[in-house]
């Protein structure tokens, strides 16, 4: 119904289009490999392979055709992500009958499309994280793993010290070292003693 919908408010303002569909994202990379796009609108929550797999696949292989993506998502949980993985556009569904054409014609001319909302949500992150500490970016539990860590905790005993899961621990490390741009506990530890923030 979706693809339906998305098909008739496309073909009202591009008369000439041809028009391919897929139902997954192994079909959508045979057609996109078989055939000669304009542009591709990718849903991100595609049966099988994510979309995000699909959208690197895509890239790889036809690195010139502009891949839009189209997401149930909130902007600001996805957007990022998908832009840094190739994508040349991401809009919401809840958008995409306001925004769709506008954006097709953006890609295919070589341009980026981000919504106008999100595009200020950007703005505003960039204007903190150059004010900000890297570990001021850090949610409250994640600056808490962070000091356990560089304290020279494991992540077995931080786990039980605050009753969560060693698979929790292990997402809060991973999440901290993706917003402080470190790669390892012994960059962490320098960074916190560094910063004075363990004894």
């Amino acid at each position: 119904m979706v693809r339906q919908g998305l098909k008739l408010i496309l073909a009202d303002h591009f008369k000439k289009a041809v028009f391919g569909e897929a139902r997954n994202s192994t079909e959508a990379l045979a057609r996109v490999l078989k055939e000669n796009w304009d542009v591709v609108v990718l849903d991100i929550t595609m049966p099988g392979r994510s979309g995000l797999e699909a959208l690197r696949d895509i890239k790889r292989l036809r690195p010139k055709v502009p891949v839009l993506v189209l997401s149930m998502h909130p902007e600001d949980q996805f957007a990022v992500r998908i832009l840094k993985a190739g994508a040349a556009g991401y809009l919401t569904k809840e958008s995409a009958d306001e925004e769709l054409v506008g954006a097709i014609k953006k890609v295919v001319e070589g341009g980026r499309y981000i919504s106008p909302s999100l595009a200020e949500r950007m703005a505003s992150y960039l204007a903190i994280d150059v004010q900000k500490a890297p570990h001021e970016r850090l949610s409250d539990r994640e600056f808490q793993v962070l000091r356990m860590i560089a304290s020279g905790k494991t992540v077995s005993q931080i786990g039980r010290e605050l009753s969560l899961s060693v698979k929790t621990i292990s997402t809060h490390r991973a999440r901290l070292l993706e917003k402080m741009d470190l790669k390892n506990n012994a960059q962490l530890t320098h960074y916190a003693l560094q910063k004075n923030l363990v004894e």
